[in-house]
C-alpha cells in the first residue's frame, strides 16, 4: 500500500505587479519551483496543492513568497490550505481528484 503523505498544502501566490502579464510571469515561476521540488503537484486554476512532509512544505511556502519578490514583485499575498496528520498521513492528490479527471 503507497504509504499516505503527512501534509498537504494548497497555496495560490498573488504577486502585486504593473501588469497582467508580469504577474502571470512571477506565477508561472513559482509553479515552476513547486514542480521542482521533487514533491506530488497538483497545479488547479486558482492554486497549486503540493504534498509531503510538513517541515518542507513550510519551507515551500515560504520561498513562495520569497521568490515572488525576487522575481519583481512590490509585495505578494498568499492564501493557503493546510492539511497536516503526523501519524496517520492526508489522503493524497491523487485519491482525492483521480476519479474526476479519468
Amino acid at each position: 500500500m503507497e504509504k499516505q503523505p503527512e501534509a498537504s498544502l494548497a497555496i495560490q501566490v498573488l504577486p502585486k505587479t504593473a501588469s497582467g502579464e508580469e504577474l502571470i510571469r512571477i506565477v508561472d515561476a513559482v509553479i515552476a519551483y513547486l514542480k521542482g521540488t521533487g514533491l506530488t503537484t497538483f497545479v488547479g486554476p486558482f492554486e497549486t496543492t503540493v504534498e509531503g512532509d510538513f517541515e518542507k512544505l513550510c519551507e515551500v511556502a515560504r520561498e513562495s513568497q520569497l521568490l515572488c519578490i525576487r522575481e519583481g514583485a512590490d509585495s505578494v499575498s498568499a492564501y493557503m490550505k493546510w492539511a497536516y496528520n503526523p501519524r496517520g498521513g492526508v489522503w493524497s492528490i491523487d485519491k482525492k481528484v483521480a476519479k474526476h479527471h479519468g
